[in-house]
């Protein structure tokens, strides 16, 4: 019985009424429009009008539901006064099949809210007003100008109070059976869900891309610029311009490590970011000077047109290279870094060849650089080889799947 009586306790099956109560006043405007068949037919009889009014009621109702800003209103006022969980409609052009949801709701709302107001007014006026005429003696009850003689007694008041719990029931039930139709009818639809589940993997795989770009800009940066920054400050008496040049390569290096930042931290803010900068196989030789002011001894084997190598592949290419070549400055044990591009009719092979020390280089990893490069990789339907390669010596080795057009 608690369980019963619990329902009709709660302060959102009150709100759930109002709301209710409130879609049917809403529609009361429309109800002269909705007269106007029936009046034109004054000689039908009273059915017949009262159908062709309900019937133009309804269409008019309809009409009005599927607008799109109707439904955003009804979305967030269902939200707040029933308490279900509804997103915000999607933004877009909505299917054919689903137009019919908003205006089924909308009926659904004006009825049975007219349904709590009637009903639910009548029970809880016979609850207010019956005890005082009891009271009395007597009590009259006119509905539907029928009327029945009640006499009084200790009765009238049992009377009363059910008559205030059923009021109390029927604002649950209209509350209960709107909050249940609220997720079928104003929640998003199939096709809906299948948008925001693409738009859902869609920012997943951006915020992805983004991690493996700032991961191999920021880790590439800070390897050479602390590299250069010893350099530096090893020749600054003996050679001034060998530490110029590497200070110089520091600010250039930093320089394009903030524009990755900046753009990546505008993305994840949801900001409206700059253009996205991009770094491709064009870029290379700049790459190979840093690492030259570093220290690093670069032996580069370039072969192929690289310049027709373009757009995604390219900038994927330049990735894959900054991030072994940034292996190599971090894991190396000097001796020379070989790095071979080579751009072929229907692949790209790029590998990266250094000398491996004990003790890994010293710098500490993060552990994503290769499992990153895999991943890359892989999405570009490429193969992927890292590991040892002969005594101390390490090979990073990929192929990509390319197309060079004349």
């Amino acid at each position: 019985m608690i369980r019963g009586i619990r329902p009709l306790l709660r302060g959102s099956t009150y709100t759930g009424a109002l709301f209710a109560v409130c879609g049917a006043l809403a529609s009361l405007p429309l109800l002269p429009f909705a007269m106007l068949p029936a009046l034109a037919w004054r000689s039908a009889p009273y059915a017949v009008q009262a159908g062709l009014t309900l019937v133009a009621w309804a269409a008019l109702l309809g009409a009005v539901g599927s607008v799109r800003v109707v439904r955003r209103a009804l979305v967030a006022s269902a939200r707040r006064l029933l308490g279900v969980p509804l997103p915000d409609p999607a933004v877009g052009r909505r299917p054919g099949a689903d137009r019919w949801r908003t205006p089924l709701w909308l009926l659904l709302h004006v009825g049975l809210g007219w349904a709590a107001a009637l009903v639910g007014g009548v029970l809880l006026l016979l609850g207010l007003s019956l005890p005082g005429d009891w009271l009395r003696g007597e009590a009259r009850l006119s509905l539907f100008g029928r009327s029945v003689q009640v006499a009084g007694g200790w009765w009238s008041w049992v009377a009363a109070l059910a008559c205030v719990l059923a009021a109390a029931g029927v604002c649950a039930a209209v509350t209960g059976a709107l909050r249940r139709a609220a997720p079928r009818l104003l929640g998003p639809s199939t096709a809906e869900r299948l948008a925001l589940a693409a738009e859902r993997e869609r920012l997943l795989a951006e915020r992805n891309r983004l991690a493996h770009e700032l991961h191999d800009s920021i880790g590439h940066t800070l390897t050479a610029a602390t590299i250069q920054a010893a350099v530096a400050g090893e020749v600054l008496a003996a050679d001034p311009a060998a530490a110029r040049a590497a200070l110089r390569s520091i600010e250039e290096s930093t320089r394009a490590a903030l524009e990755d930042l900046d753009y990546v931290l505008g993305v994840l803010r949801e900001e409206e970011p700059g253009t996205a900068p991009t770094r491709t196989l064009a870029d290379l030789p700049e790459l190979l000077d840093r690492l030259r002011h570093a220290g690093a001894v670069v032996e580069p084997e370039l072969s192929g047109d690289l310049a027709q190598v373009q757009g995604t592949l390219s900038r994927a290419a330049y990735r894959i290279l900054q991030e072994g070549l940034t292996n190599a400055l971090r894991h190396g044990a000097g001796g020379p870094v070989q790095v071979r591009v080579a751009a072929g009719p229907d692949g790209l092979e790029l590998s990266v060849v250094n000398r491996t020390g004990a003790a890994g280089g010293g710098f500490p990893t993060s552990g994503h650089g290769l499992p990153g490069l895999a991943e890359r990789v892989r999405l570009l339907h490429g193969e992927f080889e890292a590991g040892p390669d002969g005594p101390r010596r390490w090979r990073l080795a990929v192929r990509l799947p390319v197309r060079v057009s004349a």
